[in-house]
């Protein structure tokens, strides 16, 4: 099937792969898996995720709503700081809720009684290549740090979220974290009857000890006799999705520079945010060099650069590889630059557009 460039294109085959492993970790491990709707919220392949995760977790009134509409399993709600009509929402739509600070978690108790409840710890160490997304940084906002006004709260809680990791692929970093937080919040957890590890953990990737995984949730969740949730996000859809362009011009700076009809500031916003550069397909061994481009105004706008073996030209197709998680879920429409469609490999080999957007749609966008 010919698709006009640009468009995300969701392969479930290679998606599968991610699940399956997700499917392996909670049968030998017994935790479950929450799809982290702020990585990734596509929901044309909500009914393939949903035969091997147990639901999702949101940060949001509408990524709650969502995930209880498109999902249909577990939701869990997590949130920073909640208003009161965020809470007055997401209560009609999440399983579990968990609170950002004990001051939100007494404000709104009276509210979600009858939930499961929790709240966020900050164990005050992590695992992050970036300062930027380091969720026990200097002056980090996200959690409880205080454990003896944890302890004073016991009996409005049901368990208790630990988001430590972000692309953590290091597992022994991971088990002797996970270890030192049964050290610390012993008596803590030995009072929950469930623990949200979060999200972060790099464990569908290749090479990954899974099994060894596997064990030290186990034995986590045995010792403490508490069920175990993981939220993962990029581990879920890791090398699914590629963002398929065309090259509309080529200019000449010192280099070649390949201009597509995509933007990384409006696309790919990641590779802005932490400067990365894109997975381009083909693009290692050839003897052709050029830079991938975006076509918005801003100077820094590019995917990054590769080695093809062919001369790019116009017209040429230039695949992003890679670009499923934090993606769709943070496009948006700056210089107006068309948006990109998305379309999924099925299983069986179709390949079926299921959103394309226009003039209509950048417009209901604003006011």
């Amino acid at each position: 099937m010919a698709l006009a460039t640009p468009y995300y294109l969701i392969d479930e085959k290679k998606l599968l792969k991610n699940l399956k492993v997700i499917k392996r970790v909670r049968d030998l491990s017994g935790a479950k898996s929450l799809l982290a709707l702020k990585c990734f919220s596509t929901w044309c392949v909500f009914d393939l995720m949903a035969r091997y995760m147990d639901g999702v977790t949101a940060s949001s009134p509408f990524e709650a709503r969502l995930g209880y509409e498109k999902f249909s399993k577990l939701t869990h709600a997590y949130c920073v700081a909640y208003s009161r009509d965020d809470v007055r929402a997401i209560k009609h739509f999440a399983d579990t809720i968990i609170f950002n600070s004990l001051p939100q978690l007494k404000q709104f108790y009276t509210m979600v009684k009858g939930k499961n409840i929790g709240v966020r710890i900050n164990p005050r160490f992590s695992y992050s290549h970036f300062d930027l997304a380091n969720p026990a940084r200097r002056y980090s906002r996200l959690g409880v740090i205080d454990a003896n006004a944890l302890r004073s709260v016991m009996h409005l809680i049901n368990g208790c979220m630990f988001h430590f990791n972000c692309e953590n692929n290091d597992f022994n970093n991971f088990s002797a974290n996970l270890e030192k937080i049964g050290r610390t919040y012993g008596d803590v957890l030995g009072k929950l009857t469930w623990v949200s590890l979060g999200g972060g953990i790099s464990f569908t990737g290749r090479n990954y000890p899974v099994d060894k995984f596997c064990g030290v949730l186990k034995e986590f969740a045995q010792r403490f006799k508490v069920q175990v949730y993981l939220e993962p996000g990029e581990a879920a859809v890791t090398q699914s999705t590629q963002l398929v362009t065309t090259v509309l011009d080529i200019v000449r700076n010192e280099t070649d520079i390949a201009i597509v009809n995509a933007s990384a500031e409006a696309h790919m916003l990641d590779l802005l945010i932490y400067r990365l550069n894109a997975k381009i397909d083909g693009a290692k061994q050839g003897k052709f060099t050029y830079t991938i481009a975006g076509r918005s105004c801003l100077a820094g706008d590019v995917f990054g650069t590769g080695r093809f073996k062919k001369r790019l030209k116009v017209g040429s197709t230039v695949r992003l590889l890679d670009a499923g998680g934090y993606t769709m879920v943070k496009k948006n429409w700056f210089n107006g630059l068309g948006m990109p469609s998305i379309a999924v490999k099925r299983l069986d080999g179709s390949i079926k557009l299921v959103r394309s957007f226009d003039y209509r749609s950048f417009l209901n966008s604003l006011s």
